[in-house]
């Protein structure tokens, strides 16, 4: 007879063995195209949330019982990840951004302790979400921990059977199908050993260890808020990286409050330091949670919403909506322990229906950006120069049909600007499709060259650069500063007299206006790019970049300002070419 143990152990590594039978025969299916892209994807979804959610289910509850709840969590994420693909003509611009997967990646952790919790105790016991949601983290971190104590124990095996000409390790590691069947098999024995061991192998160390990190972490917070009306706003408002920089330390300060709070209150810290330092820091939470999404408000009322910027807003919301409850479980006073744990269940819900509708029209982040793009354009807060047509171009079917109106728009009366900003962009997109040679053939005959006479090392660089830097400059070179020259010039000079020969810069006019420039300097008979960098803060932009174009085109050579090494003059200083 087999005892309980056992054939619990048996019965994981059996379902990780099948995980990894299965993703080699997805994989052989993907490879050979047996299925259409979407169809293979929705298949591949539901084949890693299925054993993903069962893995980490099979713990708490018996294997049939969490197989069934995977399967339905499995085919509600492969069903949303299918539907919102559709956006996109080809799946793979679906996939271009992190924000899919990270939607998926909520939608495959966060309702397992629910699932849990509804199989046991009820869905809404906290305590039981709260160890099952830290458990599960801590299972599959010691499980891979032991996969890959295996393959290691493998590679050395190998190497010493080999000493004695005995390759059989070796032949086997060969062989993809038995990579993927030994690391799930060694997944769903180590998850099964862990869960023997929950009294030893438990996220109670790491929950002590991180409330060891509450205080520290309290004080620079408040630190940051009693400086901050000193030194100012200017720093932080307007700056995408600085929202995230708030809404992280608004997300960290939930979870050190969370850890010091455990399950319930005969778990909760007892420390008074700690304790104080959690009711402080739930208090402040708000602080930096609205600073961020305040910072995310402003980018979006400057430039309008980008899919990037529509996550960035719903991070930003969740940060609010768990600094207001944690405040005002604080301030209420008595009981605020127990009302900031329900807030924990609110919040994760919220997180949860977020993600769910990342994936449907009502939260379309190319939607919401495609159309906020479209109405700025129409309420004449943007000009047509600073429409992001490279960004409609890229956010599938909705930017697509913002590109389509906007066409029928450029040929109303009064539209020239928009209709030659779309010519310039169809421009670029038959650039694109350019093979090397005619693109260097027609960048000869279009970039200036100063002084003209340099032809040879004009082909010479032309030869040396990649497509894409060459479809740039042509781009470049095929718009018109205001006196009707190449937006592109290509100089030639001593930029440093004591390397061999002669330096190249080329400078460039982009579509938003900035000045753009490329450096290349002969060594070991390569020719190595170089940073052209500005003298001053930033390279020249608008007027100021186009003067400085038509100054270089106006003359016969570049006259350089010297310095240690040569510097093209510009307005508000000048360019130097990089050693």
């Amino acid at each position: 007879m087999i005892d309980s143990q056992t054939g619990k152990r048996l019965a994981m590594t059996a379902t990780g063995a099948a995980a990894g039978l299965s993703f080699f025969l997805l994989g052989q299916v993907l490879e050979r195209e047996m299925l259409g892209e979407r169809a293979a994807m929705a298949l591949m979804v539901l084949a890693v949330v299925f054993f993903t959610a069962l893995l980490g289910m099979a713990g708490p509850l018996r294997l049939g019982r969490a197989a069934a709840l995977a399967a339905g969590q499995a085919v509600a994420v492969a069903a949303l990840l299918f539907w919102g693909s559709f956006r996109y003509g080809a799946l793979s611009d679906f996939f271009n951004t992190p924000v899919p997967f990270l939607a998926a990646f909520v939608l495959v952790f966060v309702p397992m302790p629910f699932l849990v919790a509804a199989a046991t105790r009820g869905w809404r016991d906290y305590p039981t979400l709260f160890n099952e949601a830290w458990t599960i983290v801590i299972r599959y971190a010691a499980a891979w921990l032991f996969v890959g104590l295996v393959w290691a124990v493998l590679f050395v095996s190998d190497l010493l059977l080999r000493m004695v000409g005995v390759p059989v390790i070796a032949h086997l590691m060969e062989q993809p199908l038995f990579g993927f069947v030994l690391s799930g098999a060694m997944l769903g024995l180590g998850i099964a050993v862990v869960d023997e061991m929950a009294d030893v192998v438990s996220p109670y160390l790491v929950l002590r260890l991180l409330r060891l990190l509450l205080v520290p972490v309290v004080l620079v917070v408040a630190v940051f808020l009693l400086v901050l009306p000193l030194r100012g706003l200017d720093r932080l408002f307007g700056q995408l990286s600085a929202a995230a920089t708030l809404l992280s330390i608004a997300a960290l300060g939930a979870t050190l409050v969370t850890a010091a709070l455990d399950q319930s209150e005969e778990e909760a810290t007892r420390s008074v330091p700690v304790r104080a330092a959690a009711r402080l820091m739930a208090a402040l939470i708000l602080a930096p949670a609205g600073l961020g999404a305040w910072a995310v408000w402003l980018r979006v009322q400057q430039y309008g919403w980008t899919p990037d910027r529509v996550f960035a807003g719903c991070v930003a919301a969740l940060g609010l909506g768990y600094g207001v409850l944690y405040l005002a479980a604080v301030l209420r006073g008595r009981g605020w322990e127990a009302r900031l744990r329900r807030a924990n269940i609110h919040m994760a819900l919220a997180l949860l229906a977020l993600a769910v509708l990342i994936f449907t029209p009502l939260l379309s982040p190319e939607g919401i950006a495609a159309r906020s793009q479209l109405a700025r354009y129409e309420a004449g807060r943007v000009t047509a120069a600073r429409l992001d047509l490279a960004g409609l171009e890229d956010w599938g079917r909705p930017g697509a049909a913002a590109l389509a109106r906007l066409a029928t728009l450029a040929e109303a009366p009064g539209q020239e600007a928009l209709r030659a900003r779309l010519a310039d962009r169809s421009q670029q997109a038959e650039v694109a499709g350019r093979d090397a040679e005619s693109l260097r053939a027609e960048l000869a005959a279009l970039m200036p060259l100063r002084p003209a006479t340099e032809t040879a090392l004009r082909d010479t660089i032309l030869a040396s650069r990649q497509d894409y830097e060459l479809q740039d400059w042509l781009s470049a070179c095929r718009r018109s500063l205001p006196g009707g020259q190449p937006a592109c010039v290509m100089l030639v000079a001593d930029f440093w007299a004591d390397l061999q020969g002669s330096e190249v810069a080329v400078l460039t006019l982009s579509e938003d206006q900035w000045l753009a420039g490329a450096g290349f300097v002969l060594r070991d008979a390569l020719w190595e790019w170089r940073e052209l960098r500005p003298s001053g803060e930033a390279m020249p932009r608008g007027a100021a970049a186009e003067i400085l174009l038509q100054e270089l085109l106006a003359a016969p050579a570049p006259q350089l300002v010297p310095l240690p090494g040569q510097m093209i003059p510009a307005q508000g200083g000048g360019l130097i070419l990089m050693r």
